[in-house]
């Protein structure tokens, strides 16, 4: 059992200076968890997101590739896509008209020089909406805002390879949660689901995974813990089943829940004492499933997350505490996938790490 570690100070909640660092650092350069593919139907289909403060842009094409762009025209600024729409095959800028297709090339600038549209040495290959570095894994879109991220597939490898026994081919999207805004910063919401400490007490009534059978797993960029437990231990009604929690640093969460169900969220940091959520919930096996079984497995899910919500939301509110200041104590057993995590944190924002 290792030594008794503080947790994360109080400021690291609730500061905007951290928050802005956050912003300045680990979301600008590694790999940020954005959305989901399967909600890109036709091409056309573009959603503006926002990620570490920053305007971005998702759009299908063509040819059905996701790519992103920052969400603003290359003539004065403006950001071009305000809320989840097809643009069409063309998308046209609402101030000026300048005019892009689906692969983010500038392709017409009226009246730009005047009674012509080109002004002399103005090439118009120059001024297209400005890329993203992007990956897909699966259903899941991922973005790099400095674009000096490894490869994918290299920096999440401590993930995939808990899943190289799932056909993906049969997983497929039945149900989607909108939790909205969370009166919580965004890491309360990753510790909670990391460590499994608080779910004997928390989750008293919507599960029953005994404390003593969950473990923790700490491998390089992915945290987490999980539980096996036998078929007989599953009780009707409840989470009872063997299960993975696992994370992708810095936002992804993704659980496993044998023998067919797996669950995703999106977090995103709206400001230090706020975050956006939803999960999606995924069968693994190509089911085919009854309304009723889609709403009993929504209505579990639901009660389950705000019972956390409500942990977390008053995790921030303890912050404002001096009591808070330095951080609390984790416990050395069950939090030693969240000391991992925080140790993360403080490394990608170049904070001092506690000893």
């Amino acid at each position: 059992m290792g030594d008794l570690k503080h947790g994360l100070p109080a400021s690291a909640y609730t500061s905007e200076e951290f928050f802005k660092k956050e912003c300045e650092t680990l979301f600008a350069n590694t790999w940020v968890f954005v959305g989901f593919a399967h909600e890109f139907i036709e091409p056309g289909d573009a959603r503006p997101i926002t990620v570490a403060g920053q305007p971005v842009v998702l759009i299908k094409n063509n040819e059905g590739q996701i790519s992103a762009f920052h969400n603003v025209c290359s003539h004065r600024c403006l950001k071009l896509v305000d809320e989840p729409t097809n643009v069409g095959p063309m998308l046209s800028c609402p101030y000026h008209s300048w005019t892009y297709n689906l692969d983010g090339d500038l392709c017409a600038t009226p009246f730009f020089g005047g009674k012509v549209h080109q002004p002399d040495g103005f090439n118009m290959s120059d001024h297209g909406l400005k890329p993203l570095k992007i990956a897909l894994w699966h259903d899941w879109i991922f973005i790099n805002l400095s674009g000096q991220a490894p490869p994918f597939e290299d920096y999440a490898k401590p993930l995939i390879k808990n899943f190289d026994d799932i056909n993906f081919q049969q997983v497929k999207p039945v149900a989607t949660l909108d939790f909205g805004e969370i009166a919580t910063n965004w890491k309360f919401l990753m510790e909670n689901f990391i460590e499994p400490y608080h779910v004997q007490f928390v989750h008293r009534t919507t599960t029953n995974q005994p404390l003593e059978d969950h473990y923790t797993l700490i491998d390089d960029v992915c945290v987490g813990s999980a539980i096996d437990l036998d078929d007989s231990d599953k009780v009707k009604g409840s989470l009872s089943v063997s299960s993975r929690y696992l994370t992708l640093f810095p936002n992804f969460i993704i659980g496993r829940y044998s023998p067919d169900q797996i669950g995703v969220y999106l977090n995103v940091p709206v400001d230090p004492g706020h975050t956006q959520q939803k999960r999606v919930i995924y069968t693994t096996e190509g089911q085919t499933l009854t309304k009723e079984e889609v709403d009993a497995m929504k209505k579990l899910w639901w009660d389950v997350h705000k019972e956390d919500h409500a942990i977390c939301e008053r995790m921030q509110l303890g912050r404002l505490s001096p009591a808070a200041n330095e951080g609390g104590m984790l416990s050395p057993h069950w939090e030693d996938s969240v000391h991992a995590f925080q140790v993360m944190i403080l490394n990608a924002t170049k904070h001092q790490v506690k000893k």
